[in-house]
């Protein structure tokens, strides 16, 4: 190996190379703008090269990792960006798909910044540790179900793609990872301000074990919170009636 693995950033890689595989495969066809988040040492890159994929780019924090990508694809050369992605511009204009085996320390954040860019970013393809790729896809009444499952069910459709035991990274994680798929909805429910709709989902969770009434008492006068609707607890609502919550109570 001609790297070195740095666990301050979450580094895991991906050495069964049947994985790396499906995990590629899952891609739409006849995608033309694509972006990988941490290339790390290529395990997924080196399958999406051999994709007839027009434009191609990938970020790296690491730049051991950028030095040992572009010496072994030298075609990397000018696809690379050496930076973090949670403060990255966006890579292209128009339409691009994302993918990537996550880092698990950021990989919230990741999908919050996908959701801050859902205009461009068609579909995305990432493995996360399975909790959190679970919270992702969760239907309400689950116990996983929370605000990243409503706000990204919002903009995406989500699939469920398989699980991936920890045997297939160097060095093994202490947990089973999980690979989804976010697919664009187009936006169904017709939510025009994303920023105060994450906010009010957010007071929703906020005591996710009490009712609606309890976490917004101190946002809503008393008479409003006679409607039968805060009996619930937040996890009880499906993410058509959080959209039909937040549009009656605007808060």
């Amino acid at each position: 190996m001609d790297y070195t693995l740095k666990k301050s950033l979450g580094q895991h890689f991906l050495h069964d190379e049947s994985v790396c595989e499906k995990i590629v495969q899952a891609l739409s066809p006849a995608i033309q703008q694509l972006l990988e988040i941490g290339p790390g040492g290529g395990a997924l890159t080196k399958y999406l090269l051999e994709l007839p994929i027009p434009h191609y780019k990938c970020i790296e924090l690491d730049k051991e990792k950028v030095d040992y990508l572009i010496r072994t694809y030298p075609v990397l050369k000018d696809k690379i960006e050496h930076d973090d992605f949670l403060q990255a511009e966006i890579p292209f204009e128009g339409s691009f798909s994302v993918i990537g085996n996550f880092p698990y320390n950021i990989s919230t954040q990741i999908i919050f910044k996908v959701l801050d860019w859902r205009d461009q970013v068609d579909e995305v393809v990432g493995m996360f540790q399975k909790e959190v790729a679970l919270r992702i896809a969760s239907k309400h009444g689950s116990k996983n179900y929370g605000i990243m499952s409503v706000v990204t069910q919002c903009f995406y459709d989500i699939e469920y793609l398989f699980d991936v035991p920890n045997t297939c990274f160097t060095p093994p994680p202490n947990v089973v990872s999980g690979v989804i798929k976010l697919k664009k909805n187009n936006n169904p429910y017709q939510i025009e301000d994303y920023t105060k709709f994450k906010s009010f989902v957010k007071i929703a969770f906020s005591q996710r074990r009490k009712t609606l009434r309890n976490c917004f008492k101190s946002y809503l006068p008393a008479e409003k919170l006679l409607d039968q609707v805060f009996n619930n607890r937040a996890e009880q609502l499906s993410v058509a009636d959080f959209v039909e919550f937040y549009n009656a109570t605007r808060i």
